[in-house]
């Protein structure tokens, strides 16, 4: 039998697997506006939506389940769960997860601050003394996370970040660009904060699934539709609906180290 008729005939298994059990993907992911949330009972977002309509295609149900993100970490762990949207390359995960060649988006995660306390900065020997506001569940770089320049406080959701802000709780909150912008709106707050320019960190956003029986080669097929799926008008009027479009920023530096490394969305600690 041909190679690609193999690799059609395993995909088609690995589909069918699903159906013939009655069982659907079990997709975890947590709520990450804009690029996936929940709306008034309607799941959307730049990712979810792009995820869904290669499903479709694909010919795959999916279940989906929006929970904390340390949650979604732990199922995936313990099986609980086939895959997670929005989560980024670590090495140590390779062992474990399968990815697509195609990420789903990229991220800028930078800083915001509250007017009435400003805190504008250039490199993190300006945050000396400060408190920032972190998410549970994110594991941020050496640099960031290790620094005794600055103490790290975590909130149990993005929005709770943003009210300590407000609040002077906290001297400033690491979170995604557009994430953030989305929350500015969201809570009705943006004549109150500021987003700094400087670029913590850059990393692309994934799809990715267990590894089991037949999950390699529908990785590989969601990646190859993915691609397909984002040179077509629909994906560009989707991305434009949802403000996707390049940013141009700057790259934080350390004083007297290298530029900050990547910030990772996966767990920072023990359950």
């Amino acid at each position: 039998m041909p190679l690609i008729s193999q690799f059609m005939t395993v995909l088609l298994f690995t589909c069918l697997s699903f159906a013939a059990r009655g069982e659907k993907l079990r997709i975890v992911t947590e709520p990450w506006a804009p690029y996936v949330y929940e709306e008034n009972g309607k799941s959307m977002g730049l990712d979810y939506e792009t995820t869904a309509i290669v499903f479709k295609r694909l010919g795959i149900e999916v279940d989906w389940q929006f929970l904390p993100w340390k949650r979604c970490l732990s199922m995936l762990e313990t099986g609980q769960a086939d895959g997670a949207l929005d989560i980024f390359h670590s090495d140590e995960r390779d062992a474990t997860l399968l990815y697509p060649a195609e990420p789903l988006s990229e991220v800028e995660f930078v800083m915001f601050y509250a007017n009435a306390r400003p805190h504008p900065f250039r490199t993190l020997e300006d945050l000396k003394g400060l408190t920032i506001g972190t998410s549970p569940g994110y594991l941020y770089s050496k640099d960031f996370s290790e620094s005794a320049l600055f103490t790290r406080e975590p909130a149990p959701t993005h929005e709770a970040n943003f009210g300590k802000l407000v609040r002077g709780r906290i001297d400033l909150l690491i979170t995604d660009r557009r994430v953030g912008q989305h929350l500015l709106d969201q809570l009705g707050i943006r004549n109150k904060i500021t987003e700094n320019p400087t670029v913590i960190s850059h990393q692309s956003q994934f799809l990715a699934v267990r590894k089991n029986a037949g999950m390699d080669l529908l990785v590989q097929r969601f990646g190859a539709e993915l691609k397909r799926f984002k040179r077509e008008p629909a994906y560009a009027e989707l991305s434009a609906r949802y403000g996707a479009g390049p940013v141009a920023a700057i790259k934080v530096t350390t004083a007297t180290t290298p530029p900050v490394k990547t910030v990772e969305q996966q767990e920072s600690g023990a359950q």
